[in-house]
């Protein structure tokens, strides 16, 4: 009579095995940085690339009048199920505006960082991005 022998499980093939952390869970799905990835693609469709940045604080309020878009935050986007960065509204960008200057160069956190995006149809996006 032969012996089977039992064979050993990898770690690989447990790991592998695993559900995935944020399947399932409401939330759960992060896209990541839109700075460090170059661009990002919007709940609507539109494809949003890094055109320069940081941006000196003079340009970021020129911007923050001038852009066709501003970005600050993130928020959770039932339609495609993932985080994005959260656009304001005109009634939002002054204020939003005074709080992100308050926060350039500083050094305790949070941080903010102002950073130039255009879009394929020519709009420009004054991204804030929040370092916690």
């Amino acid at each position: 009579m032969s012996r089977k022998h039992k064979r050993a499980v990898t770690l690989a093939q447990i790991v592998a095995a695993l559900p995935s952390p944020v399947a399932g869970k409401p939330g759960g799905a992060h896209v990541g940085p839109p700075v460090r990835a170059g661009g990002f693609t919007d709940a609507d469709g539109c494809c949003w690339r890094l055109a320069r940045g940081p941006l000196d604080p003079r340009r970021a309020r020129r911007l923050s009048v001038e852009a066709d878009m501003m970005s600050m935050g993130t928020c959770y986007d039932e339609r495609v199920g993932r985080w994005l960065p959260r656009f304001l509204t005109a009634a939002e960008r002054p204020a939003a505006w005074l709080e992100a200057r308050a926060r350039f160069g500083v050094d305790d956190l949070p941080i903010h960082e102002a950073y130039e995006f255009t879009a394929d149809d020519g709009r420009v996006l004054l991204f804030i991005e929040t370092y916690c």
